[in-house]
């Protein structure tokens, strides 16, 4: 599990397309300066969120971490579009005890977004993304949303988009500030909000 709080920007060192899977090494050096602290250090074997994708750690090299992406999951999210010198979002899974400043997030992208605008008001951007009637519909106002692995609070929710609030520090820390119209992005939906809404309809 992790807490949508991104804990730095990291680059793609490379991106090898294989056979039946894409492997994507990243130079994690950043996770030094998270304010989560260097340790524990990673293993291989660990779990990695990478744009809010949950990864495991097929190979470590000092700070550079190697990634092997399955079919499954390149065609759900977007990371088959990653090229080296990308900047990804970096989070290390979460342990008992630590504090839950976001909200719950498995890791599990349920589809891709399309970035519709990016409004920039005083002392926030408005990120508005295509995401689909039925994720649209799954969506609570006001409630929860990993988008590229930041938890978010919807701030308008439309028939097909939700429209996220960025403040200067989430602009500064992850890549969401690099978004543009057009881009694709890594939705999940909250996950309590998800069990909710299913125990609703069954009594319905």
């Amino acid at each position: 599990m992790f807490t949508g709080l991104v804990e730095c920007q990291c680059p793609v060192v490379s991106a090898e397309d294989r056979p039946a899977a894409r492997r994507l090494v990243l130079d994690l050096a950043g996770l030094a300066a998270s304010p989560r602290g260097p340790t524990p250090a990673l293993r291989a074997g660990d779990s990695v969120a990478v744009n809010g994708c949950c990864l495991t750690v097929a190979a470590l090299d000092g700070a550079r971490a190697a990634f092997d992406v399955v079919t499954e999951t390149l065609r759900l999210t977007n990371l088959g579009r990653l090229q080296p010198g990308d900047a990804v979002n970096v989070e290390r899974s979460l342990r008992l005890g630590d504090p839950l400043d976001g909200h719950l997030v498995s890791g599990h992208v349920e589809r891709t977004g399309r970035v519709a605008e990016v409004r920039e008001l005083p002392g926030e951007t408005r990120l508005t993304v295509e995401c689909g009637a039925d994720f649209a519909a799954r969506t609570l106002p006001k409630g929860s949303v990993a988008v590229d692995g930041v938890s978010l609070t919807v701030a308008e929710l439309g028939a097909d988009r939700i429209t996220v609030a960025l403040v200067p520090h989430t602009l500064q820390v992850t890549t969401l500030g690099l978004r543009r119209p057009g881009d694709l992005v890594n939705l999940e939906p909250d996950s309590i909000g998800q069990w909710v809404l299913r125990a609703l309809e069954r009594r319905g």
